[in-house]
């Protein structure tokens, strides 16, 4: 009966070293306990060998994948089957489809039966077709069921004692195509029109950063003014910010104050973004942290009696809050504002380091210096005395200088910063070198409307923005 088999198409599998090879059956020998395939395929790929020849003892587990025509004619059912006397004992063949129509299931198993060698290690005791006909017909002299069958069926420990192939199932799969996927090396995919035209062309992976909704095209001047103060900035995502004249600022703060957004509002919040700024300039997590105590960072602060410097001596209260060793200078033989005088009065309740003369400075070099004396209102205040004297030490110290709303074009700068600080809008500036930075007072959009300035936020996520020159 090794002819029926001829020209069945079958799968074989030989284990994790021979791996799973499929082809058409060529030949049975029975003697030589052998089968060969034609045209086969070793683990989904074609063989270079018209033919492979496989013995009974390499062979784990053998499926068929076609039974030929000649079998189903002659009546007999392919489901149970003669044995091709290859197979090792207690393994199964399985049918996957049939090419006969009167075939019920295209997926029973069929069982081959075999006298396993001597000493063998794969026999597993009576078979079961041998169980099911003895337990079932009643036979005195049969083994008795096992629980299992009882309960479960008599399959239950079918295939059991043999692991499942990894590595050969692995093999069947087009791994190339699939990491090309992956990698987005087929860019583009097209949709196909049921009579043959390309209809759409659309891509089949996109990148981690991609966004695969479309939204409409980024307006990058979003801030338009009535005035314009002669030079534009841009954010790091490219929003334009131009400047402003410094009447149209002081209109637009003035605004704000008729709104609600009153002074002290507005200090506390220039307070806050200016420290966090400072902070960050001296280090950050890397150096204010509880083990580093003995290392703590040192800020001058040099303020001025009218509005710029209670912007000072609010930023002042927050970095010492922060423990940064604070020195506020500020002189006390001019007139003060209301203003200044209140938040000195909350900043000697959390710093005393409190100097009004210039020989009281620090004579070591400091970390950070934060200048807030200039006024946009009080031009001739830099030619006084005291304050040549501030700038003199200042630039001697020879540390690095931070602005805090600092001059406009036309007025005078005595103390070259690094980094200066803007508030709301930024305002034309003489500064070449200094790196520009915006803070975000809290305006509503409203009030740049009573002004004129058609205004969307450049901040995102941020209170304090960097200003490149566009």
């Amino acid at each position: 009966m090794a002819a029926d088999w001829l020209g069945s198409v079958v799968s074989i599998n030989c284990g994790v070293t021979l791996g799973v090879y499929q082809g058409e059956v060529a030949s049975v020998d029975q003697a030589s306990q052998t089968i060969s395939l034609r045209q086969p395929y070793h683990n989904g790929v074609k063989c270079p060998v018209p033919e492979v020849t496989f013995s009974a003892m390499d062979i784990k587990e053998l499926k068929f994948l076609e039974i030929q025509k000649a079998v189903c004619k002659s009546g007999s059912d392919p489901r149970v089957m003669t044995e091709p006397a290859i197979m090792p004992s207690g393994r199964s063949i399985q049918s996957n489809r049939s090419t006969h129509s009167h075939v019920t299931s295209s997926t029973a198993p069929v069982t081959i039966l075999r006298r396993a060698p001597a000493g063998s290690s794969t026999s597993r005791g009576p078979t079961q077709a041998a169980l099911k006909k003895n337990g079932r017909n009643g036979a005195a002299t049969g083994p008795m069921r096992p629980k299992d069958e009882e309960c479960f069926g008599d399959a239950t420990d079918e295939g059991l004692d043999t692991d499942f192939d990894f590595e050969g199932n692995l093999a069947l799969f087009d791994k190339a195509a699939v990491f090309s996927q992956i990698d987005g090396t087929n860019v583009h995919s097209s949709r196909v029109h049921p009579h043959g035209n390309v209809t759409e062309q659309k891509p089949s992976s996109y990148r981690h950063d991609e966004n695969i909704l479309q939204v409409k095209p980024v307006v990058y001047r979003q801030i338009t003014v009535p005035q314009h103060g002669g030079k534009e900035y841009c954010t790091d995502s490219g929003l334009v910010v131009p400047t402003v004249p410094y009447e149209l600022h002081k209109r637009l703060l003035e605004a704000a104050e008729c709104c609600g957004l009153s002074l002290e509002r507005r200090l506390e919040t220039i307070g806050v973004c200016s420290s966090q700024m400072a902070l960050t300039l001296l280090g950050g997590p890397n150096r204010l942290t509880p083990k580093n105590v003995h290392q703590r960072p040192t800020v001058v602060l040099l303020c001025g009696p009218h509005i710029q410097g209670a912007q000072g001596i609010s930023c002042g209260r927050h970095l010492a809050n922060h423990e940064v060793e604070v020195f506020l200078f500020l002189p006390n033989f001019v007139k003060m504002q209301e203003q200044v005088t209140n938040e000195l009065n909350l900043y000697i309740r959390t710093s005393r380091k409190q100097v009004a003369s210039v020989k009281d400075l620090p004579t070591s070099p400091v970390d950070l210096l934060i200048n807030c004396l200039d006024c946009h209102e009080n031009l001739l205040l830099s030619e006084q005395a005291w304050y040549q004297s501030v700038a003199d030490w200042a630039n001697q110290n020879r540390a690095p200088v931070l602005s805090i709303d600092p001059p406009v074009s036309g007025q005078r700068q005595t103390i070259e910063a690094k980094w200066t600080l803007s508030l709301g809008l930024p305002l034309p500036s003489d500064v070449r070198d200094s790196r520009v930075y915006l803070c975000d007072l809290g305006i509503p959009k409203m009030v740049f409307q009573k002004v004129g300035i058609n205004y969307h936020s450049p901040f995102g996520c941020k209170f304090v923005i960097p200003l490149h020159p566009a």
